[in-house]
């Protein structure tokens, strides 16, 4: 196609010149239509190609299924995350339960009464030890055992401060973050796996199936080229002289290679700069064969014509 183009480019002024003589000049080109590529996010299998090339479809159909099991897998742990982080949230939000409350008070009870038996231990031998009744061993065992019974009280106290306070409203605000990244991590496996299977993105006809059923794609690569759009468009090379008389919008007469029937085409684009030389490095005469690339987008009524059929554009 870049060969044909080119030899349009080459052979198109003196073609123009010829038509200058006539009655109406004429931009030579081609039919054509977008290229879309939906190319493979993931190395997968295909499993489905439900659509034979050279078919019509429209927007959203199924072109190919890539194999989505893994991917699943991964969609399901990420569900699993979130309602993990959405349960730990709730609690914090709750606070302690009143059966949490009541444990804590059982437990600062139960350090108090291990306290006050310690110190009853350890009076009575710190007594015993004068009348060299025990050893200071033993003393020395009983007073530890009265300063751990302390510090479990010490603790149990804490404990039951921390339920009674409640949640602190940092640990709310870190639990909702973690929620959220639990919720974004979710919302990217999802479309990971939405892009498994392959869709027409827009009305227009298969073009070309680059890989075979059962095969395993490369990242990048791709799955399915369509050739959007009901109708084609004529890409044709405008005439330096005639490029102030065209804008985008503009309706122009066009001509197809073996049928008598013009189209009224629109212009949907054409460019500010030339193909070729630059202008500033041309002369007047010489200025005279740059060439504007510009597109004509043809109506529905041409939906049937083919891609590169020679086109000629009338010019105004």
């Amino acid at each position: 196609m870049s060969k044909l183009r080119l030899s349009l480019a080459i052979i198109a002024p003196a073609l123009i010149a010829g038509c200058l003589d006539t009655e109406q000049p004429l931009a030579l080109g081609t039919l054509e239509r977008d290229r879309v590529a939906l190319t493979a996010t993931a190395a997968e299998i295909i499993l489905e190609l439900p659509v034979a090339e050279g078919s019509p479809v429209t927007k959203g159909t199924l072109l190919a299924q890539l194999d989505d099991r893994q991917q699943r897998a991964e969609v399901e742990r990420a569900k699993a995350q979130v309602a993990q982080a959405v349960a730990h949230l709730q609690q914090l939000r709750n606070g302690p339960r009143d059966q949490d409350i009541a444990a804590a008070r059982a437990q600062v009870a139960g350090a108090e009464a291990d306290l006050r038996e310690a110190e009853i231990t350890y009076d009575r031998n710190a007594e015993l030890l004068g009348r060299k009744a025990v050893s200071q061993a033993e003393v020395d065992r009983t007073k530890a055992l009265r300063d751990a019974a302390s510090a479990r009280l010490d603790e149990a106290k804490e404990k039951l401060d921390e339920l009674l306070a409640g949640t602190r409203p940092e640990e709310i605000s870190q639990a909702e973050a973690e929620l959220n990244a639990a919720q974004a991590e979710l919302d990217y496996k999802q479309a990971l796996l939405a892009e498994l299977t392959v869709v027409a993105t827009r009305d227009g006809v298969l073009d070309s199936l680059p890989w075979n059923l059962g095969e395993r794609v490369t990242i990048g690569s791709p799955v399915a080229v369509m050739l959007a759009g009901k109708a084609p468009y004529a890409r044709v090379y405008v005439p330096e002289p005639y490029r102030v008389k065209i804008n985008q919008g503009d309706t122009l007469k066009v001509r197809v290679d073996g049928l008598e029937q013009t189209f009224d085409g629109s212009v949907r684009w054409i460019s500010s700069d030339p193909a070729f030389t630059p202008y500033y490095a041309l002369n007047a005469s010489d200025r005279a064969r740059l060439m504007y690339l510009a597109e004509v987008e043809l109506p529905d009524s041409a939906a049937k014509l083919p891609n590169g059929v020679p086109a000629q554009v009338e010019l105004p």
